[in-house]
């Protein structure tokens, strides 16, 4: 089975995140349980890439972040969740207009008759 090259994919980090954040807020595990199933399971981000991105995105004003204590979200310890900012939104928008010059352009080098 082929897996896609995580040097193919770093570059879409921010957007797969992104996509999730724009649904609700959410936390780390979540989002990385979320990636997995909407790929089915053929992409696994790594916790450390996941981090990276947060952090990297909260910077730059894509994403904000909240912590929310165990009695709020029902479970057993406290969790920060992130939230997409309007900045994140015009961000994720201009990723999905450049992913669709990108597939015009490497479509053009990509063929089946090797």
């Amino acid at each position: 089975m082929v897996e896609i090259s995580s040097d193919v994919i770093r570059g879409y980090n921010d957007t797969i995140i992104l996509f999730i954040l724009m649904k609700e807020p959410s936390y780390g595990y979540q989002i990385s349980k979320e990636i997995k199933t909407i790929s089915d399971e053929k992409y696994v981000i790594k916790e450390t890439t996941l981090y990276s991105a947060f952090t990297r995105m909260e910077k730059n004003g894509y994403i904000e972040s909240f912590v929310v204590s165990p009695d709020e979200s029902g479970g057993g310890k406290k969790r920060t969740y992130y939230q997409i900012t309007e900045n994140g939104r015009e961000y994720y928008k201009t990723k999905c207009d450049e992913w669709e010059l990108t597939k015009e352009v490497i479509e053009k080098f990509i063929t089946q008759e090797n």
